[in-house]
């Protein structure tokens, strides 16, 4: 499972304000509790990098005394607690991470998971909590479980009362394992169905040599940012050049994001000085990121994109696109423009809070209205196995595009 998400940059915290409870108006005298003090200093953590310093009509400074004014008397308590104060914010992505979830977390950004292979979001409307994608080879998707399938229950529980963390800890468990979901697909079709955990081994950098006519093509699919993307994206790339393509086509179907840094790290490869993307932070100070001076890959490129491309993945082909690298394929992607930063609290814990939000170069926001692809693509689209398979018919589509390119470029 993982989550929508999901998403370290560089930034880290450490946990080493102690507050005295005389700061808010009772006797000096006392000193916070361990379990007290991670509650104000998640409180701290937020007021200073929240994304809106407004916290819109949050009464922000009156959760932290009414988070401390119930008892805090173990670790569970500061948790839940934590939990409460965050809460009225409204925002999925700004959330406390428990142990178990931040070890998933971290095990999924290094490239392994243990689940159904889920990969959510939250439809902010209803509540429930949608699929942006499931994990390739994963027990979701073999079940088919596509990109907008709503989550309406998991083991009986609502996931509009379970929210994103409830959903993804129900999601995880023992290998061998089952867990019962109700779901409604895009379509409006209700499933019940049980999926049995089992560890996913994520292989996010997938790579080969196409062949159409006399036309040599290569194929580069990312289906998820983590920590081995940007190394195993110069490999491919490097052996896909060594085998003489003629043209590049990038997938990032049902990659829903990741860490950003490597996306951004992908960007520089395959842009030369453009700017990837433009990122307004809780001042409305704006900053342009721009890629590296040269190319990795400087062919000609096609990219496809679907309603599971999000976040990280969207920062790339938004770059691609509005640079006029590479036109972009496929279906209307999720639209998660807003960026978080992931800081450890020291006990194992840890706390994402939303930090800004980016827009493309030309300044298109992302957040709840996606990238609009150049050529937008029919369905059926593959899901499963057979999604970048021979028998994929959107790969299939992309191909004949790619070639038609290079004999417009070459006439």
């Amino acid at each position: 499972m993982t989550l929508l998400r999901p998403w370290r940059t560089l930034l880290t915290a450490v946990l080493c304000l102690l507050l005295g409870l005389g700061a808010w108006g009772l006797p000096p005298a006392q000193a916070l509790s361990d379990d007290q003090a991670l509650v104000v200093e998640v409180w701290r953590l937020v007021n200073e990098s929240y994304v809106d310093p407004s916290f819109g009509a949050v009464p922000w400074r009156r959760l932290r005394q009414k988070a401390l004014e119930k008892p805090i008397q173990n670790r569970s308590e500061a948790y839940d607690a934590i939990d409460a104060m965050l809460e009225p914010l409204h925002d999925p992505y700004t959330h406390l991470l428990r142990p178990d979830a931040y070890g998933e977390l971290e095990a999924a950004t290094k490239g392994s998971v243990t689940g159904v292979g889920l990969q959510l979001g939250l439809n902010q409307a209803s509540g429930q909590v949608l699929v942006i994608a499931p994990l390739e080879d994963s027990p979701a998707a073999e079940a088919g479980l596509g990109d907008g399938t709503t989550l309406v229950s998991i083991n009986g529980q609502a996931s509009s009362e379970l929210g994103l963390d409830g959903s993804a800890a129900l999601l995880r468990g023992s290998p061998g394992s089952s867990v019962h979901l109700e779901v409604i697909s895009p379509k409006g079709e209700q499933r019940s169905l049980d999926l049995e955990r089992r560890a996913v081994d994520l292989r996010p950098v997938r790579s080969r040599r196409l062949r159409l006519g006399e036309h040599t093509l290569g194929y580069l699919r990312i289906t998820q940012f983590s920590e081995p993307v940007p190394e195993e994206v110069q490999e491919a790339l490097a052996d896909l050049k060594a085998k003489g393509i003629e043209a590049l086509l990038l997938d990032l179907r049902n990659n829903s994001g990741g860490l950003v840094s490597a996306g951004l790290a992908v960007a520089d490869d395959l842009l030369a000085g453009e700017v990837i993307m433009e990122t307004e932070d809780r001042n409305g100070i704006n900053e342009r990121r721009q890629s590296n001076s040269e190319r990795l890959y400087d062919g000609p490129m096609l990219t496809l994109v679907n309603g599971g491309t999000a976040s990280a993945s969207e920062i790339l082909a938004g770059a691609l696109q509005d640079n006029g690298r590479s036109p972009l394929l496929g279906a209307a992607t999720f639209g998660k423009g807003e960026i978080q930063t992931l800081l450890p609290l020291g006990d194992g814990s840890a706390l994402a809070v939303t930090v800004a939000r980016y827009l493309t170069p030309a300044g298109h926001p992302i957040q709840g209205q996606g990238l609009t692809p150049d050529i937008e693509l029919e369905s059926p689209e593959a899901s499963g196995s057979a999604l970048g398979s021979d028998e994929d018919p959107w790969l299939k589509a992309a191909t004949e595009q790619l070639v038609q390119q290079l004999v417009q470029q070459q006439s």
